[in-house]
């Protein structure tokens, strides 16, 4: 491992590392462009369109002016641009006021004044009361005697409670004059990110300290953009600065993520790039062949007999360019633009503020909104997630003897109250496991009250019950804490703590009673990482019974125990505990394996039990999003009861008869695998019947399955709708998402503290809660909510309102573009394949900028049913779920309306004007006006609902079509003098552009008409519900539709194919039959080029949909 030597106030030595300077900038002032534009042009389709926009420069081949294609491109780049330049100018901004904080150093023995970027490595930083760590310090002294300071680090990891840091041993009781002129050297490995961890040593020079080392953990550490409270000074030495801190080195930007609808838009992308590859061959080969033929023949087509070599490419380049608006320049954009403000929206969701903790929701990722409406799979947490996260102690069991289970509140128990007055060994020895067992920290008020201030709400809850019997925790330092026991203090001195990890299970503390100098080992953990330590011959089945009693009513428990300890044992076991927490390789193993030699012949005292409760509205939260087709994981560390009981309350699983629990248990390979193939048995045989199944796993049992038989347990998670695994890790959790997601599912991962971040950033969609646990969770989301019921709201109406309009948007996109090449197409065929255009460049350039685009933009307003409507029926989610807005059959229904109308357009136009009194400038504008009178009634039927900034923006548009192309004919050298004035003095213009709105829009809203009323969806017959204002769940026809859309899902449930079948629909996109959809198979499959990557609905959705 790679390591760095800090030399503690050594100014000679400076310059080998960087100073504190701190820039999260992208860009310089000279490197900004040069940069921005080689990001843009990493992108494809940018590549595509700046070689389109170089080839119109070639003046032979170009069939237009090249500021048609340059213009949009250059608009669309500096937004781009201009967006990015005002980020990294905000970004700039703030770090120079973090850069230009004045803080205290010694400098030469005595405390100066500099800038926070001006701090060196081996610095001695000087901290006051309140003020913020300008960067990474080992503390190496505190106004308080007893060397403990008390920081903030909810800027870090967003926990408000506050955490006690500890000078270095090697440091303790040195006076402030001291450390001025202290000298030393640290030893720490290179930056990382980690905020949980800090593995180092320090050696102090004489005259303090002569070569005693001494080891270091973050516990010895300040971190930048902490706060130093409840301390009236504290300093350290400048470990880490700069852009090296573990807060800068976790800056960054994370992975983008592609949506589903992001992966189909870049396959039809791809597929109409390969369409205009073909025409672009086919006509430049028919172009030639009449030019070599019949344009020889002309009088008027003037060709050079022998032409360059070139000449061949020449048409077809011509073509190429022709069609090059096959693909839309503006889709990229304009997407961007709307998911900005689906963003938005849910920002502004007063629906989901949590009035409690006065926690809006959020959208860290405004990309990825339109999967929110796509979801299959919600991966969520326990404790804080489904939970209150409100621990509160309500029964115990010490010794065999049960307290608190007739009133259900322990603290009330008369008779567990009397033993601790009458001190009862056992009894006061439980209670004090619960008041030194722990890392809270006692704060005593001006008015003499004590609070705490605690890192875990169990640890919470159990120091606030032992106060209630009377054993008050009143101080805490570093090395010794006081307890007052029914009016009498009683002393302990902390010799070491053996921290809680999540693989360990348990913490303990090695304590000395100041009393009688009697050594103890004081610890708590889970059931099966205390019992198993407990001393040969201890009777632990009363123990066990406690626990599985307390599981069954859903509470969380702890088991306690004890031991005492020789001098000689705690001796010899503390060297090696030094020398364990000395070393910077496998540090966190080797005290794992240290505290195993410790934790041994324990005498098992009790088992306590906390409850905590479920947040309102979870179990409504689970059964909605389950019948909209949604499956749920349950991954916790809580012992198995436990979930099983929490997930009963919550809706998560259902009851015997009509629910079954498969368990999958074992501590061997062969018991897992049997286990394994059991539960996949059972699946397989009743996967047809309506019962709920869920199986359960374990910890032990996961980590066996993932390495070994990941295959066999991928076929159970393709077959289960539920499962709940207990006892994970934080990897575990990761690896579950990272499973689903390989099975290629759209999962959403939820949770509310720190061990949720992996889970939370491998998932497609990531939604943090922000909760008692910090804002961890919610920082590392796309999305953070207050509360878990807000996810009903966020699936059900952002995400399902997201993915209809992006889906419609992305698709009108494409045809708007299709519309106006097949137009040029057709022209090419009257004028000698020659490959020239009929529209001139200002025209194509407005038609594609704003014409075209604007009034499609208030697509973001339109709801195709009112909020309240779409949380009352879930099941209308399977419509998104199955890609059903967004396949190669609804974008074929597209191109063939673009088709269409193209052909509308130019056979009326050119019957109408194709004489030999209309100018080719006349019959271009006419084209266009039908093209612009197409484009809105298309935007206005597709629509579901209107605003008033709708209307401006369709019937608006109108307007500025005829304002601009008015002005631009007052003006000989555009091309179009006094044309528009010509034409609108014409009766046949006006007649053309009805007659083309008639014949283009007539078919398509005759079978819309047929579709909505005689073969009416579910959501049709919701909106015909609406409209009416009558009862909607009255309506039979709605009923059984839903009920078709159930028996349409479950009749391909034994069907394994790997992808869905997509129904064709001509024209519209809207009303169609109930979507079908299967499971996906985990065998390889040949690459479709057009399969839909959203395609993951569930086979077995005959036991997903439920009956209203």
């Amino acid at each position: 491992m790679m390591k760095r030597f800090v030399y503690i106030n050594d100014d000679s030595s400076q310059d080998l590392y960087c100073d504190n300077r701190i820039s999260n900038r992208k860009y310089t002032l000279w490197n900004f462009l040069p940069k921005n534009l080689w990001e843009q042009f990493r992108r494809f389709m940018n590549q595509y369109f700046l070689l389109i926009a170089c080839l119109q420069l070639w003046s032979l081949i170009t069939p237009v002016n090249p500021a048609s294609t340059w213009g949009p491109l250059i608009i669309i780049f500096a937004v781009s641009a201009t967006k990015e330049a005002w980020d990294d100018y905000n970004r700039y901004l703030s770090d120079k006021q973090a850069n230009e904080k004045e803080v205290w150093v010694v400098k030469d023995g005595i405390r100066k004044h500099i800038q926070a970027q001006d701090i060196h490595v081996g610095n001695i930083v000087w901290l006051r009361e309140n003020d913020e760590v300008p960067c990474d310090l080992v503390l190496i002294g505190t106004s308080e005697p007893q060397g403990i300071c008390y920081v903030e680090t909810s800027a870090l990891d967003g926990e408000t409670d506050l955490k006690t840091r500890v000078v270095s041993s090697a440091c303790i009781g040195l006076a402030s004059e001291q450390l001025h002129i202290i000298k030393g050297v640290i030893e720490c490995p290179n930056p990382d990110k980690d905020i949980t961890r800090f593995d180092g040593n320090m050696r102090l020079f004489p005259p303090f300290i002569d070569n005693d080392l001494c080891p270091l953990t973050i516990r010895n550490t300040l971190l930048q953009s902490c706060y130093l409270r409840n301390t009236e000074w504290a300093c350290g030495v400048a470990v880490y600065t700069g852009n090296e801190t573990k807060l800068g080195m976790s800056r960054g930007v994370p992975e983008p993520k592609l949506t589903a609808v992001d992966a189909m838009i870049d396959k039809l992308t791809g597929a109409i790039f390969l369409f205009q590859v073909v025409v672009v061959i086919v006509l430049g080969f028919a172009g030639n062949i009449w030019k070599d033929t019949e344009a020889r023949k002309q009088w008027y087509v003037k060709y050079p007999e022998d032409g360059p070599w070139y000449e061949l490419l020449v048409i077809p380049l011509r073509f190429e360019l022709l069609c090059s608006i096959m693909i839309p320049i503006s889709i990229k954009v304009s997407l961007d633009l709307v998911k900005g403000i689906y963003a938005k929206f849910i920002d502004w969701d007063e629906e989901m503020y949590d009035h409690d903790t006065r926690t809006p929701s959020h959208a860290a990722n405004t990309a990825i909104s339109e999967d929110l409406g796509q979801v299959e799979y919600i991966l969520t947490d326990k404790t804080g997630t489904l939970t209150e996260n409100k621990m509160i102690f309500r029964r115990c069991c010490i010794n065999g003897v049960f307290y608190g289970n007739e009133s259900g509140d322990a603290l009330k128990d008369v008779q567990l109250l009397n033993a601790v007055a009458n001190n009862v060994a056992d009894v006061i020895r439980f209670v004090t496991i619960m008041t030194v067992c722990n890392t809270v920290i006692p704060i005593r008020s001006k008015s003499g009250t004590i609070s705490y201030k605690a890192q875990s709400q169990d640890e919470d809850a159990l120091v606030n019950a032992a106060a209630r019997l009377h054993m008050v925790l009143i101080s805490k330092n570093g090395s010794s804490l006081e307890i007052n026991l029914n009016g009498s203090l009683i002393q302990y001195e902390i010799l070491d703590i053996l921290e809680f990890t999540s693989d360990r299970k348990r913490m303990s503390v090695v304590v000395k009673d100041c009393q009688d100098g009697k050594i103890l080992l004081l610890s708590k953990g889970a059931d099966e990482a205390i019992l198993p330590c407990a001393y040969a011959g201890q009777q632990i089945r009363p123990f066990v019974d406690a626990v599985e009693q307390y599981a069954q009513l859903g509470l969380r428990t702890l088991c306690l125990g004890w031991r005492e300890l020789k001098d000689d044992e705690y001796n010899e076991w503390s060297h090696a505990f030094k020398q364990a927490r000395s070393t910077l390789v496998d540090r966190e193993w080797k005290l794992a394996e240290v505290c195993q030699i410790l934790e041994h012949d324990l005498e098992i005292i009790g088992v306590t039990a906390i409850e905590d409760r479920l947040q309102d509205g979870v179990p409504e939260t689970i059964e909605t999003l389950r019948q909209a087709g949604i499956n749920f994981w349950m991954l916790t560390g809580d012992k198995q009861n436990t979930a099983i009981q929490i997930a009963l309350l919550c809706n998560f699983i259902s009851s015997e008869p009509k629910g079954q629990l498969l368990f999958i248990n074992g501590k061997t390979e062969d018991e897992v695998l049997r286990s394994l193939e059991r539960v996949l048995l059972t699946m397989r045989i009743t996967s047809s019947e309506p019962k709920d199944l869920a199986f359960v796993v374990d910890g032990w049992a996961l980590e066996i399955i993932l390495k070994q038989y990941r295959a066999v347990f991928t076929e159970l998670a393709i077959l289960s709708r539920t499962a709940i695994c207990c006892r994970v890790t934080p990897s575990q959790k990761a690896q579950l998402v990272e499973l689903l997601k390989s099975c290629d599912y759209r999962t959403l991962a939820i949770g509310d503290g720190g061990n949720d971040v992996r889970m939370i950033q491998q998932a497609d969609i990531g939604v943090g809660i922000s909760g008692r646990e910090g804002l961890q969770a919610a920082r590392a989301a796309d999305y953070s909510i207050g509360k878990f019921r807000f996810l009903k709201r966020l699936i059900l109406v952002h995400g399902r309102y997201s993915y209809n309009r992006t889906a419609f948007l992305s698709q009108y996109s494409f045809y708007k573009s299709l519309l106006i090449c097949f137009i040029q197409i057709f022209f090419s065929f009257f004028s000698g394949v020659s490959g020239t255009s009929l529209f001139n460049s200002i025209s194509l350039m407005a038609y594609n900028v704003f014409y075209t685009s604007i009034p499609v933009l208030t697509v973001v307003l339109d709801k195709d049913l009112s909020e309240k409507t779409v949380m009352q029926n879930p099941q209308i989610l399977l419509y998104c779920q199955a890609g059903r807005l967004l396949n190669p059959s609804t974008f074929a229904g597209w191109f063939g309306r673009s088709l269409y109308h193209a052909l509308v357009v130019f056979l009326i136009t050119v019957h109408a004007y194709a004489d030999e009194k209309s100018e080719m400038e006349e019959l271009s504008m006419v084209a266009l006006s039908g093209c612009i009178w197409l484009q809105a009634f298309v935007v206005t039927i597709e629509m579901n609902s209107f605003t008033i900034l709708q209307h401006l923006a369709i019937w608006g548009n109108f307007a500025a079509f005829y304002f601009i192309n008015s002005v631009v004919s007052t003006i000989p050298s555009a091309g179009m003098y006094t044309i528009m004035f010509r034409l609108c003095r014409q009766p046949s213009y006006w007649i053309t552009v009805v007659l083309i709105v008639a014949v283009g829009m007539g078919p398509v809203l005759a079978l819309k008409y047929f579709r909505y009323t005689y073969r009416s969806s579910a959501i049709n017959i919701l909106q015909q519900a609406e409209r009416s204002r009558g009862p909607i769940f009255s309506m039979g026809g709605l009923e059984s539709q839903l009920k078709s859309l159930e028996k349409d899902v479950a009749s391909l449930s034994t069907s394994q194919s790997k992808f869905r079948n997509s129904v064709y629909e001509p024209l519209l996109s809207a009303s169609d039959p109930p979507p079908t959809s299967t499971r996906r198979s985990i065998g390889p499959a040949t690459f479709d080029f057009l399969q839909p990557a959203q395609s993951r609905l569930s086979s077995s959705y005959s036991r997903n949909c439920k009956d209203n």
